[in-house]
């Protein structure tokens, strides 16, 4: 029964975790375009200080692993919100602002593997994809909740991006606030988690595929999170109130849809969704190649007919993302040694990362030089080299 309670109290953090980043991550790219008119390039060029976190939290995590999961978590919950404290009280030049955006990455970024670990040790043994299931369930919930503040918020003129007050990122640094105490209240309760190890690099041949897996991912991540929404803000004019009834849209689907996924993935196995994963991306990517070369050489007017495609793609390209989870559990079901699964999730996240930057930069380019419809072309072809590794995994995986 303690444990059950455990699981519920980790299920509200994580819950709130959703909301906080659908009222603060989930607006950025509005804020980017409406606070300082950014362009496709230097969109993937901010990429840099919100990706670079991903990169060096892992060691930030590993020298401080002695303090243990739980405290290492409630310090990234901080960082977070003295980084959406400051974007929300001040319009700052775009370097200092950047400063910030990095913080408010930092601590989000430390809390990605923090909760995972807990997440997995809190879960019994052929339960952990139900229970990660669970909690992306919950969190998708509270990420539709935010959707419909951020919409009517910015409809009835609460929140906006023009004014000096950016009080939607005050509202998301509370909640954060509240996390901190919940996490508190869970060190109380079961004491200290300590699943953080020292950083260190494992090289197995077990681990040759989560890597590559990693790699894809983290290239094919950025696209899919800077350069989807941007075809809806760039080319179709969305604004966040618009975005946010995507939000609500994808959520609401989200909280039936990663139950379940969390559930084929304990009946099936990685390998199958990872090849349904990398289908579904490679047409959704296509997809958006011809919608947006269309839109970006005047075929196609940016209203009725544009924007009903635009909304079913984002739609599904909301649901495809939620599939990431499979790489832990996949990760989990390799691993040698038990207390080697933490540390080759955070050397994958490391890696992921640098790719992410990379491919920030490089597709941004394209967008600029060439034509955005060229960084779906190059998105699907990441999607075509995700299925092939996919298909090298033996058995369920």
């Amino acid at each position: 029964m303690a444990k059950k309670n455990n699981i519920w109290l980790f299920t509200a953090i994580i819950a709130l975790t959703g909301l906080g980043l659908g009222l603060s991550d989930a607006v950025f790219p509005n804020y980017y375009k409406d606070a300082y008119n950014v362009d496709a390039f230097q969109r993937g060029l901010i990429e840099l200080p919100r990706e670079l976190p991903g990169i060096i939290c892992v060691f930030i995590v590993s020298l401080l692993g002695f303090l243990g999961d739980i405290r290492l978590s409630m310090i990234a919950q901080v960082l977070t919100v003295v980084g959406l404290t400051v974007l929300g009280i001040l319009t700052p030049s775009f370097g200092v602002m950047l400063f910030f955006l990095f913080l408010f990455s930092l601590g989000q970024h430390m809390f990605m593997p923090l909760s995972d670990s807990l997440g997995m040790s809190l879960a019994t043994q052929g339960s952990v994809g139900s229970v990660l299931g669970r909690l992306n369930g919950a969190r998708t919930a509270f990420t539709m909740l935010a959707g419909i503040l951020v919409f009517v918020g910015f409809r009835q003129g609460f929140f906006s991006f023009t004014t000096p007050i950016k009080s939607i990122f005050l509202v998301a640094a509370a909640v954060f606030g509240i996390v901190f105490f919940l996490l508190l209240k869970m060190r109380k309760q079961i004491g200290e988690v300590t699943t953080q190890q020292k950083f260190r690099l494992i090289i197995r041949k077990e681990y040759s595929i989560f890597y590559l897996l990693a790699a894809l991912y983290g290239a094919r991540k950025q696209i899919m999170i800077v350069y989807g929404p941007w075809v809806l803000i760039e080319l179709l004019g969305f604004k966040a109130d618009t975005m946010a009834i995507l939000a609500i849209a994808g959520a609401a689907v989200g909280i039936f849809f990663m139950p379940a996924v969390g559930r084929w993935i304990d009946k099936h196995g990685t390998a199958q969704i990872m090849t349904i994963e990398a289908c579904a991306f490679l047409v959704i990517y296509s997809a958006y190649g011809v919608l947006s070369g269309a839109l970006s050489m005047g075929g196609l007017a940016a209203t009725g007919f544009a924007i009903a495609v635009a909304f079913v793609i984002n739609m599904a390209d909301r649901m495809t993302m939620q599939f990431g989870m499979v790489r832990a559990v996949y990760m989990r079901s390799v691993a040698v040694s038990p207390d080697e699964v933490t540390p080759t999730l955070s050397a994958g996240m490391s890696l992921d990362h640098v790719l992410s930057i990379l491919s920030a930069i490089f597709c941004g380019w394209l967008w600029k030089t060439v034509g955005p419809q060229y960084v779906f072309v190059f998105a699907a072809l990441l999607s075509l080299g995700n299925m092939f590794v996919a298909r090298r995994i033996k058995g369920k995986g």
